[in-house]
């Protein structure tokens, strides 16, 4: 006959706790910037150009759509860096950059 074994209480599994901590990482970090800088400007965030880890948080740069033109390639975008303390709350902003899509970088 197969011998019962004791049930034992389940302790919270490392993967969750893993997801949780490595949420607040960088990749946290870049979506939590664009949603609060659409928020407050009201254009899309086109992307993420930076992230840097600072002593309270993250510093974000978020390519924003600000001017949408016909051929795409002469749309007016901007670059805001975005400053996000470690569980993503907007600290402050400001835009850093405009320019055309179409332009290279110098």
């Amino acid at each position: 006959m197969a011998e019962e074994r004791p049930s034992r209480a389940r302790k919270p599994s490392t993967a969750s706790t893993r997801r949780t901590s490595s949420s607040r990482g960088p990749e946290y970090a870049a979506h939590a910037a664009c949603r609060s800088l659409q928020g407050l400007i009201d254009h899309p965030a086109e992307g993420v150009s930076a992230v840097t880890p600072k002593d309270d948080g993250w510093c974000v740069v978020v390519d924003v759509l600000e001017l949408p033109r016909i051929p795409d390639t002469t749309s007016l975008l901007a670059s805001y860096e975005v400053h996000v303390d470690r569980n993503g709350e907007l600290k402050e902003y400001r835009r850093v950059r405009r320019y055309r899509r179409g332009s290279a970088d110098e």
